[in-house]
């Protein structure tokens, strides 16, 4: 292989690796988003989108521009009596992620699906759901840091636990059968709802580089963490 053959491969190489690293990155930054959302750690949620004023959160709502606009849509939806709430819960897992990089090389798109239970104190009672939604996300690259630049979630559906999909007519019994296992050694902590226990992140926080305040949040409920 001539010299300039092999110059010209290691750029393709580098190349790629420049990219595998920029989806991973990307993926990393989406997962931590969900993260953050099921306990509505909202500051640390509004920390992962663009500084740019065309940022936007896009949802069944409405739109939100700007990190301003997106977020007075996360601090006024939920009050902060119920944000504080053991209770809360608003579990929207981000899976099956496809990310691309276009060759720009500092933009990037995604799309995921989005699936949780959710679960709001409301009027001193609970409101309960199912939900399912499709995201189609635009990413930036900002100081070296991949950040939404737009993030829509398109809700397929939301339904309480005691409705389905599938008329009653249509069902069929479930499998009773049940495995009983006997572990070998106990839980130290119980993160079952409705403690409100956040399992602590390994990671700082993908855009802000910060310990991220679920710590605190275990804390102030006399939890481990």
């Amino acid at each position: 292989m001539q010299l300039k053959e092999l110059e010209a491969r290691i750029s393709q190489l580098e190349d790629q690796v420049r990219v595998l690293q920029d989806i991973e990155a990307i993926k990393k930054l989406q997962r931590a988003y969900g993260y953050y959302l099921e306990h509505w750690m909202y500051q640390e949620v509004v920390d992962c989108f663009s500084d740019s004023p065309d940022a936007m959160l896009d949802i069944w709502v409405g739109k939100f521009v700007g990190k301003k606009g997106i977020k007075r849509f996360f601090e006024t939806i939920i009050s902060e009596e119920e944000l504080t709430s053991p209770e809360l819960l608003h579990q929207v897992m981000q899976i099956a992620g496809i990310v691309d990089i276009e060759p720009d090389g500092q933009t990037a798109r995604g799309r995921w699906q989005g699936w949780g239970v959710i679960a709001l104190p409301r009027g001193g009672g609970i409101e309960n759901f199912f939900i399912h939604g499709i995201y189609q996300v635009e990413y930036v690259k900002e100081g070296g840091k991949w950040k939404f630049k737009t993030l829509q979630f398109n809700r397929t559906y939301s339904l309480p636990p005691g409705e389905g999909l599938v008329k009653p007519e249509r069902l069929v019994p479930m499998d009773p059968n049940k495995i009983a296992v006997v572990p070998d050694l106990p839980r130290s902590v119980d993160p079952s709802y409705p403690t409100g226990y956040i399992v602590p992140f390994h990671f700082k926080h993908p855009v802000t580089s910060e310990v991220t305040s679920e710590g605190k949040r275990n804390a102030s409920r006399q939890r481990k963490s």
